[in-house]
């Protein structure tokens, strides 16, 4: 069994099933929706970045493309080496084995921290937040993507699979904590029906997998998912 950092909570998607999770990635925001919006508020040109729940580093080649440095941390021993197999030839780019709560970084030592999809849930955050908080300069920005369940098609899938969470819960969360909030509506593209509905079987449990796939199948675009999210900033 892969080592685990201490502290941290289970992924089920990507621990357990990191090569369709892979496909997933390859799916989400084509149009370069995300990227766009977090270089509107703090491009990372020359910056030192962070990728907290870096996974298997699928975004830290994207990120090492304009920045300095690139820091993937990744408390799931047996991901953190598929990231490091994956940049080993890419200069400046590391990735250690941690959790967010305790993020192996030494004080204000990177101007841009990015975590997508690993704090969505909000109260109990709060630990890995003040880590963010001690790591970024000022100057910098935390970048959190997490699902918005109000709208959108996956949105409605999130709230039948999790029929307690509280989208308001959360919204109040981050906003106590002092965050900003830009909702996007970016989109799931998949190139065959076996890949969209591996990714629902990670995502869902099967009966839902099973209906989300039949609903798709009914519409004039079914390997096409409209995904609404919301990005959440703040700028030490």
């Amino acid at each position: 069994m892969a080592e685990i950092a201490r502290g941290a909570v289970p992924s089920p998607n990507i621990w357990n099933s990191p090569r369709i999770y892979e496909l997933e990635n390859r799916a989400v925001d084509p149009d370069g929706i995300l990227a766009d919006a977090m270089r509107a508020v703090r491009p990372w040109k020359g910056a030192d970045v962070l990728d907290v729940g870096c996974g298997t580093g699928y975004h830290l080649p994207f990120f090492a493309e304009d920045a300095n440095r690139v820091i993937g941390v990744e408390p799931h021993a047996g991901l953190a080496s598929a990231a490091a197999r994956r940049v080993r030839d890419l200069p400046g780019v590391t990735v250690r084995v941690g959790a967010a709560q305790a993020l192996p970084l030494p004080d204000a030592s990177v101007d841009v921290a990015h975590a997508r999809w690993a704090y969505f849930f909000g109260p109990g955050c709060e630990p890995g937040l003040a880590e963010l908080a001690r790591v970024v300069r000022r100057g910098g920005a935390i970048f959190i993507i997490d699902n918005d369940a109000t709208r959108s098609t996956f949105g409605r899938w999130f709230r039948r699979s999790l029929p307690k969470y509280d989208p308001e819960a959360v919204e109040r969360f981050w906003t106590r904590h002092g965050f900003n909030r830009e909702p996007l509506t970016i989109r799931w593209s998949f190139q065959r029906r076996e890949d969209l509905a591996a990714v629902l079987g990670i995502e869902f449990p099967p009966d839902l997998a099973e209906a989300c796939l039949r609903e798709q199948d009914g519409r004039d675009t079914p390997l096409e998912v409209d995904y609404g999210v919301n990005l959440w900033w703040r700028c030490p």
